[in-house]
């Protein structure tokens, strides 16, 4: 296999033989983007100059006779809503496409004190709304198993960039399913963590009370060592949880045997595609084989999640995204040449050419649903509902250590599919919504392929029950091979490539 190929893991064992140089294997990363990034189009900013000089100093510490972590030297790519000093942090949004944070998100911070190699900045949907990376306000990303197909999102460019060896692992975030779609439509593994074990601090907000930055990797192995690294208490963001993080790898024993596994059966009816749930029932399957303990169970309020989730975040991204009013930082709307306007005008014209039309639709649908009259219809019922399926997850968890389901309802799609139509588009979401209201923590692996495509098996376990969670994924992957196939970038874009626009 070529250097970009392998896992963080594989790379650290090289690295600490001697085998290869944090340079070596930074070089073979950027070599593959320029090979492939026309095609793939997962990068809004390349960072180079500044991966170079972490690997260098990373050979020369080695040289030097200090052992850093088991992350030092691999290159990384980031969800283009991380801020980064020095580095423009755009959400895909002409909003804030030239915006260049003063600071480093804390888990930016983490792992380059982990000796992380940072290859630039990932593509998503404008603000993390969508499902698709077709809301990106710069260009579509593609998927590396058909270049046809959507890589999912919002993380698209997360995904898409590990998948396609552009970068070893990359961080995203996940408010509805942002990390876990995407790691199921390019057939990587992506975990969304328990809220409030990841700091959010400087991650720039869609959704406060449901957003969460986590790993997207090759393998379960990788995810578990990168959330050694970022997990863990911060003073800088108030809902971090003070509790002592574990050493995730050791939970890695490749053992199922005894776990008790629920099934709800709400996730296997009506809008699954009947080849996805013949995929999931045989990794579920797999699961027995290995000794887990199978059985069905309900989770009654499955079916309010998804329009919970359509006010709840909405009415939280409509109070989130009005700081971006053309005043203190981001887009500002200029007169016409020769005209004027007042301060109103400047704030309707900024928003109105800032913002692409899904983050708009999200703001009106939000703004609607905290006004005066309709907060108790719509947004009180909401958090009502949130509570019960918590609930729900609170009795589920009291029978069984960990439930399992789809990731998504279909296979990836191909572009336009469901641009279209938003309430079709939304269903992509409708197994990884119910994890984000109720906080806990859930992953998602390779099972398997459609007509060539990915597919992805969703593990929900507890509040902080990471461990088990992982346990369980790892169990599992090591006894199949779809971690180890490697996309083969075939197909034809739907689009011609879109040409970026430079920090």
């Amino acid at each position: 296999m070529e250097l970009f190929q392998l896992t963080a893991h594989q790379l650290a064992e090289m690295l600490k033989k001697g085998e290869a140089s944090a340079e070596e294997i930074t070089r073979a990363v950027f070599a593959r983007i320029y090979e492939v990034e026309d095609r793939i189009q997962a990068y809004v900013t390349v960072t180079e100059e500044t991966a170079y000089q972490a690997a260098k100093e990373i050979d020369r510490k080695r040289r030097e006779g200090e052992i850093p972590g088991p992350l030092a030297g691999i290159p990384a790519g980031l969800k283009d809503n991380l801020c980064t000093r020095g580095t423009r942090t755009t959400c895909s949004s002409r909003m804030l496409e030239n915006f260049v944070p003063p600071y480093d998100a804390t888990v930016v911070k983490k792992l380059a004190a982990a000796g992380a190699v940072f290859t630039g900045k990932l593509n998503m949907d404008e603000f993390a709304m969508g499902s698709s990376t077709e809301n990106s306000a710069f260009f579509p990303t593609r998927n590396p198993w058909h270049l046809g197909y959507v890589p999912g999102g919002s993380s698209g460019g997360a995904a898409a960039a590990v998948a396609a060896g552009e970068a070893v692992y990359a961080l995203g975030s996940d408010t509805g399913g942002s990390i876990r779609q995407p790691a199921s439509f390019c057939g990587i593994v992506g975990l969304k963590p328990t809220y409030g074990l990841v700091s959010r601090f400087g991650l720039v907000a869609f959704a406060s009370s449901l957003d969460q930055i986590g790993p997207l990797t090759k393998d379960v192995r990788d995810c578990a060592l990168v959330l050694n690294a970022i997990a863990g208490h911060d003073p800088l963001d108030s809902t971090s949880a003070p509790f002592p993080v574990p050493d995730y790898t050791s939970y890695l024993t490749g053992e199922a045997r005894g776990v008790k596994v629920g099934v709800p059966r709400e996730f296997f009816g009506k809008g699954l595609d009947p080849r996805v749930g013949e995929v999931v029932r045989a990794a579920i399957s797999r699961l027995e084989d290995l000794g887990a303990v199978v059985e069905e169970c309900s989770f009654p309020h499955a079916e309010y999640a998804l329009p919970c989730y359509y006010i709840i975040a909405p009415a939280e991204a409509s109070s989130n995204l009005a700081r971006y009013d053309g005043v203190r930082y981001g887009y500002r709307a200029a007169p016409e040449k020769g005209g004027n306007y007042n301060l109103l005008e400047m704030y309707m014209r900024t928003r109105s050419e800032g913002f692409g039309p899904e983050v708009k639709r999200r703001i009106m649908l939000g703004t609607y649903a905290l006004s005066s009259g309709y907060y108790d219809a719509y947004y009180l019922k909401a958090l009502k509902l949130r509570t019960l399926i918590r609930q729900d997850f609170n009795r589920l968890f009291e029978q069984f250590d960990v439930i399992v389901s789809p990731t998504s309802p279909t296979p990836p799609f191909r572009f336009g599919e469901k641009a279209g139509d938003p309430l079709v588009m939304y269903l992509s979401d409708v197994y990884t919504i119910p994890i984000n209201l109720a906080g806990i923590p859930a992953l998602s692996l390779p099972c398997g392929f459609v007509e060539g495509l990915p597919v992805g098996l969703q593990i929900m376990a507890p509040p902080f029950g990471e461990g088990t969670l992982l346990r369980v994924a790892y169990a599992y992957e090591q006894s199949t091979p779809y971690h180890l196939a490697r996309p083969p970038l075939k197909g034809e874009p739907e689009q011609e490539p879109v040409e970026k626009t430079g920090p």
